[in-house]
């Protein structure tokens, strides 16, 4: 019956490249990325993270828009047209789709806090805040339940709110307009901070890269920060592929150029972060608390820092809000078609079960704070499965079905399909069939331990 159904598709190709990179760009690079790099020194991560996405991620990123473009349906109906229903390759489909429901269960607690900082910044709430009051200004907001559960409201009905209007006049316009919007503000702050008195430095601990920094250690840590950042495995690129025509569209060349701008925007958010740090003599290896600890600090110190403040929380909230959309329109669109229901419907039951999902985090912040389970607060078992367990496997199952199901050359000829001056070549076979599952598969047992 889905076959019979005409299905949407994206309107332009600038359409496809602004939504797709629109989900690949998010808070993995505007807030996980610095921080990442500030605790795994500086250059050293950045080069190992530039040279990993080049040859890692790419033909896996490609790999799975293309699988979606050839299935022409959701990722678990997708894998059961490509196997049979019960295959373990449906695993695919159904890893894909439970990650992308509970990282977006968290997601939305995390896009709250940016939410209620977007207001505290503006308003001023940091101005001549010691580091100490700036810290149990962010302890208090996260230990209130109630408090983080009303910020997150509003972004989830906004995000609805988009994606109900389908895919051209939802999805494909709002990432239009965000993704754009997104690179000017960054552009924007990223001249304020290396213009800063004493940027220098900054900027050169950031672009030179240390040799000796580079061990096992940061290979694991850069592998896993371009897996969560380009956002393999997580059923979006899927469903984002079988929106394509599929003599239409140049699955190579875009695929390049959506990693191209993840890692460009990820790079300019450290331009934004590090010069203005050294200038201002402040540590780079805040942690996850990077943003949220040392940035109204920050902000606090320089001329009209409200206003700036503002528009980096802002940024924040855009680059949330393109990957909120793609993890929505993935499993709204899994949903709608498994369960036979009406588009608009399934949106509002996927956020109503990512709401209700989130709770158990929002709680592990406050009040269920002495809750462990095998030895981790809810908020980090959660980020742990979808991240360490179901990404990653899904990711390894993908590589696998590509090499020893589908078939290289059966790959190769489905993807150059609409392909112009860029195809895939047979120099490719040895990185797609051996040299990347053997990695992910390293990703995953080290993951695991």
């Amino acid at each position: 019956m889905e076959d019979s159904k005409k299905r949407e598709s994206w309107g332009s190709r600038f359409g496809f490249i602004m939504a797709t990179a629109g989900f690949a760009i998010g808070l993995g690079n505007v807030w996980r990325f610095p921080y990442m790099v500030g605790e795994n020194g500086g250059g050293a991560f950045l080069l190992t993270y530039v040279l990993i996405c080049a040859v890692i991620c790419v033909p896996l990123f490609i790999e799975e828009v293309s699988l979606g473009r050839k299935m022409q349906l959701n990722p678990v109906s997708g894998m059961r047209k490509a196997t049979k229903k019960g295959s373990p390759w449906v695993l695919i489909g159904w890893f894909g789709s439970i990650a992308a429901l509970l990282i977006m269960s968290y997601y939305l607690m995390i896009i709250g806090w940016i939410f209620a900082y977007l207001f505290k910044v503006a308003l001023g709430t940091f101005n001549g805040a010691s580091a100490a009051e700036i810290s149990n200004i962010f302890d208090t907001l996260v230990s209130s339940p109630i408090e983080v559960f009303m910020y997150t409201i509003p972004p989830a009905i906004i995000l609805g709110l988009i994606v109900t209007r389908g895919l051209k006049d939802g999805v494909e316009k709002a990432c239009k307009i965000m993704m754009p919007t997104l690179f000017i503000m960054l552009i924007i702050l990223a001249i304020r901070s290396i213009t800063l008195p004493g940027a220098w430095e900054g900027i050169q601990w950031y672009f030179t890269p240390d040799f000796s920094k580079i061990n096992s250690s940061t290979i694991l840590a850069a592998l896993g920060q371009a897996f969560f950042s380009v956002g393999i495995g997580m059923a979006a690129a899927f469903m984002y592929g079988s929106y394509l025509k599929p003599k239409e569209s140049d699955i190579p060349k875009d695929g390049i150029l959506v990693i191209l701008f993840d890692m460009l925007i990820a790079i300019i958010a450290g331009l934004v972060i590090f010069p203005a740090l050294f200038a201002f003599k402040m540590m780079p290896d805040a942690g996850p608390g990077l943003i949220f600890l040392t940035m109204p600090k920050l902000f606090a110190q320089l001329p009209g820092g409200n206003f700036f403040g503002a528009i980096f929380f802002f940024l924040l909230i855009l680059a949330s809000f393109s990957t909120g959309v793609g993890f929505i329109e993935a499993l709204a669109s899994t949903t709608s078609e498994l369960c036979n229901i009406k588009r608009k419907k399934a949106v509002w039951v996927t956020i109503g079960v990512m709401l209700i999902l989130g709770i158990p985090s929002i709680l592990s912040q406050g009040p269920w704070a002495h809750v462990l389970i095998f030895g981790k607060n809810i908020f980090d078992l959660v980020d742990y499965i979808s991240g360490n367990v179901l990404l990653t496997s899904g990711a390894l199952l993908l590589s696998l079905y590509t090499a020893f199901v589908w078939k290289f050359e059966n790959f190769m000829e489905d993807t150059n399909m609409g392909a112009s001056n860029f195809k895939i070549s047979k120099s490719w076979k040895v990185l797609v069939c051996y040299v990347i599952p053997v990695v992910v598969t390293i990703i995953l047992i080290t993951g695991l331990v």
